[in-house]
């Protein structure tokens, strides 16, 4: 059996985010044979264009985990309707200088949580639209726009039983896209 790593990239820096805690609860979720590698991104310098010829240490970092992974996992939370500018800085500098992107090919999932109805529905819209632009073949269904509140995580940090068995289809259509994927590139 073929092992595929997920470079996981969490949008939120916060220290009890609910998303790097979603992303957690979905890696438990996995089939044996994908693997979850979060990538930090809490030390990245703002990008700067002029930067591209000589990258920071922690933006090499970024790409060589990107590079290495079979597949991109995004947790984003939900900021002023959008992505969080945290998330749109890794974007960045992983897909500089122009022509070395380390997203290109990689099939990705997007998924959030945030406290409102609607999750993080418009974040993950405009995530989507980006993520097309650098030539990353998206998981579109089933969408997963979670509301986070009482019993979406369990004691021991899984997913609650409320929502395991949605989190749970979920997980295993991104495991089958990502498979699919890694498959054509051979």
């Amino acid at each position: 059996m073929s092992q595929y790593e997920i470079a996981v990239i969490v949008g939120s820096l916060r220290k009890e985010s609910f998303n790097r805690k979603l992303a957690n609860g979905l890696a438990k979720l996995a089939p044996p044979d994908l693997t979850f590698k979060q990538m930090q991104i809490d030390d990245l310098p703002l990008y700067n264009q002029d930067d591209d010829a000589d990258q920071a240490a922690a933006v090499k970092r970024l790409k060589a985990g990107v590079a290495a992974a079979q597949g991109v996992l995004f947790v984003t939370a939900e900021y002023n309707r959008s992505i969080p500018g945290v998330l749109k800085n890794a974007i960045d500098h992983a897909s500089r200088p122009y022509g070395t992107s380390a997203w290109a090919g990689k099939p990705a999932g997007v998924i959030g949580a945030s406290t409102g109805v609607i999750g993080t529905s418009l974040a993950q819209q405009h995530l989507r639209n980006v993520l097309a632009y650098l030539d990353m073949p998206v998981l579109g269904q089933p969408e997963a726009f979670i509301q986070a509140k009482e019993g979406l995580f369990a004691a021991d940090g899984s997913i609650g039983e409320a929502s395991k068995k949605f989190l749970q289809t979920w997980m295993d259509k991104y495991a089958a896209w990502v498979r699919l994927h890694a498959a054509q590139r051979k």
